[in-house]
């Protein structure tokens, strides 16, 4: 697929808002005919651009879910030490994000836990087994500002 165009930055935007809006309130607000703005979803699914369509829960009507923000420093920043780590937490299906990063800490990863003894166990059990972690610096959130986004955007 060539370079995005202004046109798929929007659809993305709107896509991003809201997975469920129709394809006709797509194509209607980028102004293009719905099979035209279907083709578009079609192709960025294709290359890749989209690889998926989730929903956000709202955890505070469903189940009280924390999530806990992890950086973990290596002991060395190797190739053989990053492939060691990212193999086992891709094994790890507590781990629901995992971001190399720059600056103070090699990885952020974050999971998802119902309370401080659930984490315990996951910090005990896959954390701490992690293969060339020298530091673990863990963070409970508060609340997730962005989770629930208006269709407005807000």
């Amino acid at each position: 697929m060539s370079a995005l165009d202004g046109i798929d930055r929007n659809i993305l935007r709107l896509l991003r808002l809201d997975t469920r809006m129709s394809n006709a309130a797509v194509a209607a607000e980028v102004g293009l005919s719905p099979s035209a703005c279907l083709r578009r979803i079609k192709l960025m699914e294709k290359a890749g651009v989209i690889r998926g369509y989730t929903a956000l829960i709202d955890t505070s009507n469903v189940e009280a879910m924390i999530a806990v923000i992890i950086n973990i420093t290596l002991e060395r920043q190797t190739e053989e030490y990053l492939n060691r780590f990212e193999a086992a937490v891709r094994k790890s299906p507590e781990i629901r994000e995992c971001y190399l990063m720059t600056g103070g800490s090699d990885y952020m990863l974050r999971v998802d836990v119902e309370s401080a003894g659930e984490f315990e166990r996951i910090h005990k059990e896959i954390l701490s087994t992690l293969p060339g972690v020298l530091r673990i610096h863990s963070s409970f959130s508060i609340r997730n500002v962005l989770g629930v986004r208006a269709r407005s955007g807000r």
